[in-house]
């Protein structure tokens, strides 16, 4: 078999101690090339080779088994040996359209979209980037000064990778489509009035700057001239499955250490201050949904409503749902595997485009990749009315969740109380029985 072939010449190269990893883990520049690899009959046997080679992996097309790699000289000789189906990926325009957002131009849509709606929008400089650039995000809630503990919050992230620049469009959209159509739409007054929305843009600040200096296809934060993939950077699994790697000039370095990033610790402060129920990370592309965790064979505990949830936004967006090592290939310190171990936070990544657009479409398709995602995020504050169990009591400090299945009562999830007493817990139709612990145990009974 060809991909046999493949991975077999890989095992040689190592054995010769021509280990891959020693050229294959590289920053993208002009002397790389572009190809698509059909991987039809073969596409998870082919990935894992080329991820853990180290060789760049710029998105897919699960239907069609298709994926596109960015590789130096030698990789698209072994590739070419290996007598995979390759075609040439053209090489994009040198200059990213103008009409994009860049940074400053999103820091002043946020700012001004503040001065226009101050009783419904709270701008918060959440932090700083490596080389000192702001990190902001905005709220959108009916009392946007006043932290409300019985309004669920919720959190919309765009670019932890700095290439991805659908990722501002589409989180800077939902800003501007919810406080333009707060006065007039019914449906957008309620989920702002339910809820603390939460938007983050641009995490990674230093990277996008970089990718509008001419650096394209910059990836990483803008660490000692090599940069860390600050979604690789996180603690939870950090370094734990071959998710990532430990070369400098890998577009997935983990970093020293986890969370040695700037850019990591204020999404984790922000998010563990916050305590969103939903989180969703966009990046780009390849039109999936990827819930956590991200290595193989790992599940979260309350599978039935994270997985669920995942796939019906699959269903409504018409993308692939599935762990990033059923989709993908394994990740380890991911944003949303440390959102749900460690903050309980329900969280998704959600690759917007198709492979065709590639990171940096043509302006045109700006519009409708950013219509056609409204409907995942408005999913995700419609889920968050219910079904669920919430309410506010300091006392409480942990609740024992179980489900009415054939008749017996069944542990789903054991969920720790918010400091300020807030709890919003999201789950199926069903019977539940809801253990209360605090001073006092208190169990009740809920049919959802």
């Amino acid at each position: 078999m060809k991909v046999s072939n493949f991975i077999a010449r890989m095992a040689m190269m190592a054995a010769l101690g021509l280990s891959a990893y020693s050229h294959t883990h590289h920053q993208i520049d002009d002397s790389q090339s572009q190809f698509t690899i059909n991987a039809k009959g073969q596409y998870a046997k082919i990935m894992k080779s080329l991820r853990e080679r180290g060789i760049d992996v710029l998105g897919v097309d699960i239907p069609n088994s298709l994926i596109d790699v960015s590789v130096n000289q030698q990789e698209e000789g072994l590739l070419k040996q290996a007598k995979l189906k390759l075609t040439k990926i053209k090489k994009q325009k040198a200059e990213i359209d103008s009409r994009y957002l860049n940074t400053t131009e999103l820091e002043a849509l946020l700012k001004k979209t503040h001065e226009e709606y101050p009783d419904i929008t709270k701008l918060k400089k959440v932090g700083e980037t490596l080389e000192g650039n702001a990190i902001w995000a905005i709220k959108i809630s009916d009392n946007a000064a006043v932290e409300e503990a019985h309004e669920p919050a919720v959190l919309f992230n765009g670019m932890h990778h700095s290439r991805e620049i659908m990722t501002i469009e589409v989180t800077s959209d939902i800003v501007t489509y919810l406080t333009k159509n707060y006065a007039s739409d019914v449906k957008v007054k309620n989920w702002v009035d339910q809820n603390e929305i939460w938007v983050l843009p641009v995490l990674n600040v230093d990277g996008n700057i970089k990718v509008w200096n001419g650096q394209e296809m910059w990836r990483k934060n803008a660490r000692g001239g090599y940069g860390v993939d600050i979604n690789r950077n996180y603690p939870t699994n950090w370094n734990a499955c071959r998710g990532s790697s430990g070369w400098r000039n890998s577009q997935t370095y983990r970093g020293s250490e986890a969370a040695s990033e700037p850019e990591t610790k204020v999404m984790m402060n922000f998010v563990s201050e916050i305590k969103p129920v939903f989180n969703i990370s966009y990046h780009a592309y390849s039109e999936l949904i990827i819930y956590p965790y991200g290595c193989r064979g790992q599940r979260t505990t309350n599978r039935e409503v994270v997985e669920g949830i995942g796939k019906e936004m699959g269903t409504i967006l018409n993308y692939t749902p599935g762990t990033s090592w059923e989709t993908l290939y394994s990740v380890d310190g991911s944003d949303i595997d440390w959102m749900y171990q460690e903050e309980q936070v329900i969280p998704y990544v959600i690759e917007v485009s198709p492979r065709s657009d590639g990171f940096q479409p043509n302006y045109e398709k700006r519009d409708p990749t950013v219509e056609h995602n409204r409907q995942g995020w408005q999913f995700l504050l419609d889920r968050l009315a219910g079904p669920a169990i919430s309410g506010v009591n300091k006392d409480y400090k942990e609740i024992l969740i179980e489900k009415n299945i054939d008749g017996a009562y069944q542990e789903v999830q054991t969920y720790r109380v918010n400091p300020d007493g807030s709890y919003h817990i999201i789950l199926n139709e069903g019977q539940y029985k809801a253990t209360f612990k605090g001073s006092q145990i208190q169990t009740k009974h809920f049919n959802l």
